[in-house]
């Protein structure tokens, strides 16, 4: 194993990721602006070079002498990429297409390339399970600038002759997740009030339901994509294949806390997509991926790690929880 560069490597799948990197006997590299991440995340075995993928001439010293870069800095936050669309489509478009010409331009030889796509390509299809080949309908500004960054892959490997795979994942959840942070995922909010014994908001009937992935597979779908023999650039879902919901999931982990959630619902939330569910067949035959983690498995982990996080850093006023859950 060689050198790899992480981009976004401080962040919740990021970190996860140059963990299995380093105990794969891998040396890693991590760009990361800390803007969501934090240091804490990554192990001390790893390099840390704080700045922007916005920034070009810091990508390209970045990519110095890698084998291979993962390349999974966003701003991850539907919400964000409405309020700030300029400055989300800066680090999630311009950013991917510094990533992908310093790829082009810095080695022997061009250098290859996974990067992070979404489930919000695919916006408001309604061909469940959703397959790759399905139309691409983003419903947002962030879904779009995922749609670009394929698009623009596209162009990197026929064009540059960069090695790419892009990988479209789902609703990860899982450890380092923060409860408090209200960009995270529904589990990861879930999760948190429930282990405080604290009621839940849910937007609509509590019907909508989500493809819910665990990091850990995640991780594992992009290190076989690093690894796999893929001549042309090529998109695959990250999901379990399977449809929870949102009111299923409150129940299972209010079982997994041992008590009854209490729940408030409210209204629905106007646009909000009623249905995601990813079909994972194309990615698990194309890169040999292993049957996904079952849900309740992977939330007695990531519960497990709340619960021992919460016990040894109590929650302050500051980082109280937010009311409002964001489905995404």
């Amino acid at each position: 194993m060689g050198l790899f560069l992480v981009t976004g490597g401080c962040g919740f799948i990021g970190s996860h990721l140059c963990d299995a990197l380093i105990a794969g006997g891998a040396s890693v590299r991590v760009l990361d602006d800390l803007s969501t991440g934090s240091p804490d995340n990554v192990s001390p075995k790893a390099t840390i070079l704080q700045g922007s993928v916005s920034d070009p001439d810091m990508v390209e010293a970045a990519m110095r002498d890698v084998e291979g870069c993962f390349h999974l800095a966003a701003i991850a936050s539907v919400e964000r990429s409405t309020r700030d669309w300029l400055g989300a489509h800066r680090t999630n478009l311009s950013g991917t297409i510094a990533v992908f010409d310093a790829a082009r331009r810095v080695g022997r030889r061009p250098i290859p390339v996974v990067y992070a796509s979404s489930a919000a390509v695919y916006g408001d299809c309604q061909d469940l399970p959703l397959r790759e080949a399905a139309a691409a309908r983003p419903r947002s500004a962030y879904g779009a600038d995922k749609l670009g960054c394929e698009l623009h892959a596209r162009i990197a490997g026929e064009v540059y002759g960069v090695p790419t795979v892009g990988l479209r994942f789902f609703n990860v959840y899982g450890p380092r997740q923060p409860p408090s942070s209200p960009y995270s995922g529904v589990i990861s909010n879930f999760c948190g009030r429930l282990l405080y014994g604290e009621p839940i908001e849910i937007f609509g009937d509590g019907r909508q339901t989500r493809d819910f992935v665990f990091v850990g597979d995640v991780v594992t779908a992009l290190r076989a994509a690093m690894c796999a023999k893929i001549e042309r650039p090529a998109v695959f879902n990250v999901c379990s294949g399977r449809q929870t919901s949102v009111g299923d999931l409150a129940r299972l982990v209010g079982a997994l806390c041992g008590h009854e959630p209490e729940i408030r619902f409210r209204p629905a939330r106007l646009g909000e997509i009623a249905h995601s569910w990813g079909d994972c067949s194309l990615a698990r035959r194309s890169l040999a991926l292993p049957e996904p983690i079952e849900l309740s498995r992977g939330l007695e982990i990531t519960l497990s790690w709340m619960a021992n996080t919460l016990r040894t850093r109590p929650r302050t006023r500051e980082e109280a929880l937010p009311a409002a859950l964001m489905l995404r």
